[in-house]
């Protein structure tokens, strides 16, 4: 199909041809979707068909004057005094559904009199027949019939027939979108508003794959600000809305390339940010990650991805397609166990990488402990050197077993880089790693991080110590909650306490942010940035 875009900020326009048979309009809330949508209908003659649940079923005032639409073929069916059923109608869905008993009933009255003369005519599927057939099957244990030139309903727990007024808002939508779509002219491209309004996102996309499958002739044309919507459409054009010039009547969009390697999700994130990217690990509820960083970096959209593997690949990616999005992103991954080497590889490539271990490390930075002791009146010195103590011991006892994770962690990725060489026969694989057994000396390699880790509990050395510790019970173990002097103990009644501070955003909640940012040890034009993104808050 082939779709003329409407103007752009500049005045230019396009010829978008494709062969997809959706063609997906996204974009932020009040970016001018619906608008744009409304210039496409405009200029695709009679090909163009309107649908809107919300309007069908709640706006008695609307009337689609659009040719061809519901409205229109409702009135031309009852614009004669010699009609079948009563055509009084409120809504566009009361319209749809008299005008599916209307050619029912003509349908019927057809094949009487064609089955006199000819008895081996068959009576054919008719519209409602398909639309009955496909909303039982979503709704199954429900039941519709055609009583005495009505439509009813009955539920398998109650046999009392009643009228399509006592449908719920999602039974309705699911009807209208089926007889709709059954009445657009032949290869129309079908507008569909908000296709997700009243369906449990449980259904939304069996729905949508089924009503697809109606109208295999048609393009389906949606209007969404839902993501997850959005992506599940497989075979789909993207046309990204960014925003709207009311008065010169242009929009800032795109057309969105292939994914280029990015997963659904990563690559709508594109639609609906306005700001630059923050990919993170964790998910979207329940780690720390989501809870704290989008209060750290208010001016960036967050978004949590898993694991740190996904972090970087969708971060390259990402900033690989600069030149279309033109918004800046980074990426944060925890330190773990990464040598000097490899943070500064991935710091090269934009993602950031703290100066701590782990997530919760960086909860127990110095600046951010004496923050929560003051704001609960405690001695933020008392506090610290208290807190500085219990993790010192802590790192002690555990400083063999975390050494030895050091040094697993360093053979490993020794091994996965060097195991790549070209080899000839099987017998020099085996000489080259039995070479490298040598040349990589683990023992060697476990005392030296042994003599290091040492050195920094022998001198005290607290921010060492985050940096390289990976324990995930700290918090709770350095009981720095309750020294702290938070009601509720524990690892969630501390991080509680933070995320109140940052979201009050006062000069408490500046200085833990100034604290993570420090923690990252990013280069000066970096650093500069994410800076003047947060005071420009």
């Amino acid at each position: 199909m082939d779709i003329l875009l409407p103007p752009r900020e500049n005045g230019e326009r396009e010829n978008m041809t494709f062969d997809a048979r959706q063609v997906i309009i996204v974009g932020a809330n009040g970016a001018g979707k619906t608008r744009f949508a409304d210039y496409l209908i405009s200029g695709m003659e009679n090909r163009s068909f309107r649908m809107s649940a919300l309007q069908a079923l709640y706006d008695t005032r609307a009337n689609d004057e659009l040719r061809g639409s519901i409205d229109d073929l409702y009135n031309k069916a009852f614009s004669d005094t010699d009609i079948i059923i009563d055509s009084r109608a409120t809504s566009q869905f009361e319209r749809l559904m008299r005008l599916l008993i209307h050619d029912e009933m003509l349908n019927l009255m057809t094949y009487k009199v064609n089955v006199a003369s000819d008895p081996s005519i068959r009576l054919m599927p008719t519209r409602l027949d398909k639309v009955i057939a496909l909303w039982q099957n979503v709704f199954p244990g429900n039941k519709a019939l055609v009583e005495n030139g009505k439509l009813l309903f009955t539920r398998k727990e109650d046999h009392k027939a009643y009228s399509s007024l006592r449908l719920s808002a999602g039974e309705k939508a699911v009807m209208y979108y089926a007889g709709a779509i059954l009445y657009a002219m032949e290869g129309a491209a079908i507008f569909v508003d908000n296709p997700g309004m009243f369906l449990h996102p449980s259904i939304m996309h069996s729905v949508w794959n089924h009503l697809e499958e109606l109208r295999p002739d048609c393009t389906f044309i949606y209007t969404t600000h839902d993501l997850d919507f959005a992506s599940s459409r497989t075979d789909s054009a993207v046309i990204w809305v960014r925003d709207y010039d009311a008065e010169k009547v242009t929009w800032d969009y795109r057309v969105l390339p292939s994914h280029a390697g990015l997963s659904d999700d990563i690559y709508l994130t594109i639609i609906g940010a306005r700001k630059p990217v923050l990919f993170i690990e964790g998910d979207e509820t329940r780690s720390i990650d989501s809870k704290l960083y989008p209060l750290i970096f208010p001016q960036f959209t967050v978004k949590p991805l898993g694991s740190c593997n996904k972090v970087i690949e969708a971060t390259r990616a990402f900033n690989d397609l600069v030149a279309f999005h033109q918004m800046d992103s980074y990426g944060i991954v925890d330190r773990d166990r990464r040598d000097a080497g490899e943070v500064q590889y991935l710091r090269r490539k934009k993602i950031l990488v703290p100066d701590v271990a782990e997530i919760e490390n960086l909860l127990m930075l110095e600046n951010i402990v004496r923050v929560v002791a003051h704001r609960h009146g405690k001695d933020a010195n008392q506090v610290f050197r208290k807190v500085k103590m219990s993790i010192i011991d802590q790192f002690r006892q555990d400083l063999r077993q975390q050494a030895l994770l050091h040094t697993r962690h360093r053979v490993k990725r020794t091994v996965e880089h060097r195991i790549d060489g070209r080899f000839t026969n099987i017998n020099s694989l085996e000489d080259h790693i039995n070479d490298l057994v040598q040349e990589i000396n683990p023992r060697g390699l476990y005392e030296a991080f042994c003599r290091e880790f040492h050195k920094y509990v022998d001198a005290g050395d607290y921010k060492s110590i985050l940096r390289v510790y990976n324990q995930k019970s700290m918090i709770a173990s350095s009981n720095v909650a309750a020294l702290c002097g938070v009601n509720r103990k524990g690892k969630d009644g501390y991080l509680q306490s933070i995320i109140y501070i940052l979201k009050e955003d006062g000069k408490d909640a500046q200085r833990i942010r100034q604290a993570v940012i420090n923690s990252f040890n990013i280069d000066d034009a970096t650093f500069s940035s994410l800076k003047n993104e947060i005071q420009d808050e």
